[in-house]
Order: structure tokens, then C-alpha cells, then sequence
């Protein structure tokens, strides 16, 4: 059983920016797909980013592209989320994941962090 503890959110003005951090615990880190699913208010969970075991691949949803990187650290079982250019509509809880592969992190992860909250103000 794998646990996700994340943190680094909070309150940010329109184009700044935020690093997420996700610490894993309960299982082979390195062995596990991680990525970032975020849910706004009144609205359903969306996939962010993911990125495989090897750090190699990553995969990352249209509206974060460009502005958004994934990273992990496999000696620190740690993934990270590195936010530029922040957006009001960007405002959301921000949730850890993990699963086997970057497919199943994107189609339905079986793990899952508490979350943190992100809000960016205009």
C-alpha cells in the first residue's frame, strides 16, 4: 500500500509560481508511474501530468503544457510539480497519485494523496 503526502500549495497572484511536492511512502517508489490530478470548485477531477517510473516519459494535459513540469526524485521517492505562469483557473486541490504505468495514472489511478490546496488570485 502505497501513502502520498503532498505539499507546497497556496496562495499565489496571476503568473507567479509554485512547486508541488508529493513524498511516497509504503511501497518500491521507483517501480511506480506517478502524476497530478487536480480538482476547481464544482467541477469533476482532471489529469495534470504524469511521469513514468524512469522520469524519461512524462505526458501532460493541454491546458498546463508549456507551463507545467513533472520531475521525481527516485532516491528521495519523491515527485514534484513545478507550476510557472499560474492562471486564476489554475485554482484547485492538487492530488498525488500513483499507479503500475502513465496509463493507468491518466485513465485511473489506484493511489491517492489528500491533496493541497492551490490558489491563484487575479
Amino acid at each position: 500500500q502505497v501513502q502520498l503526502v503532498e505539499s507546497g500549495g497556496g496562495l499565489v497572484q496571476a503568473g507567479g509560481s509554485l512547486r508541488l511536492s508529493c513524498a511516497a511512502s509504503g511501497g518500491t517508489f521507483s517501480m511506480y508511474a506517478m502524476g497530478w490530478f487536480r480538482q476547481a470548485p464544482g467541477k469533476e477531477r482532471e489529469f495534470v501530468a504524469t511521469i513514468a517510473w524512469s522520469g524519461i516519459i512524462t505526458y501532460y494535459a493541454d491546458s498546463v503544457k508549456g507551463r507545467f513540469t513533472i520531475s521525481r526524485d527516485n532516491a528521495k521517492n519523491t515527485v514534484y510539480l513545478q507550476m510557472n505562469s499560474l492562471k486564476p483557473e489554475d485554482t484547485a486541490v492538487y492530488y498525488c497519485v500513483a499507479g503500475s504505468r502513465t496509463t493507468d495514472v491518466r485513465s485511473g489511478p489506484p493511489y491517492w494523496g489528500q491533496g493541497t490546496q492551490v490558489t491563484v488570485s487575479s
